[in-house]
């Protein structure tokens, strides 16, 4: 049985996990409506990821015996207007959720919860690796977005990103 602060944190990450998916999914539809459609693809792509985050901290939830509680997911409240906003969002969002994270990560080490602590340092890991994409997009975007053939290159580039689930062993 997990610590009840732990397993509330952990509860509370499916819904922050579920909100990324929902932001990154109107960041798409944003990329697609200015016809950057690779952006798009990228952000699609990185709704897909944070739904299946949320589904590994449900998973690992019910394979502890805890009860899974699924609340509203707010609705993402980030103006658009510039092909960079969303860049800019993305960065700052990525290190709210390696905040957050950190904050379980702290609750488990408390309590010596040494299982969940295991369990989040995939997640630890992962945030280095999405707030230095988050932060690259930027210094791409800022090097050849207002050049229209490195636009054109920088959308191709994105437009190449596929995805494979994670493949973690939850216990």
């Amino acid at each position: 049985m997990l610590n009840k602060n732990v397993s509330g944190l952990l509860n509370t990450q499916i819904n922050k996990e579920f909100y990324s998916a929902y932001l990154y999914l109107d960041f798409s539809v944003y990329y697609e409506e200015i016809g950057l459609d690779g952006f798009a693809n990228w952000y699609r792509i990185q709704a897909q990821e944070e739904r299946d985050h949320a589904m590994l901290f449900l998973q690992y939830l019910q394979n502890n015996g805890e009860k899974v509680t699924l609340g509203a997911i707010d609705r993402p409240d980030k103006e658009l207007k510039d092909k960079m906003d969303p860049l800019k969002a993305a960065a700052e969002h990525e290190r709210y959720v390696t905040g957050l994270i950190h904050a379980i990560y702290e609750a488990a080490y408390d309590v010596k919860d040494f299982r969940t602590m295991q369990f989040l340092d995939w997640f630890v890991k992962e945030q280095g690796e999405e707030e230095k994409n988050a932060e690259d997009m930027i210094k791409k975007m800022e090097l050849f977005g207002d050049d229209a053939k490195g636009l054109y290159m920088l959308n191709s580039e994105m437009a190449a990103r596929s995805y494979s689930a994670p493949s973690l062993t939850l216990e």
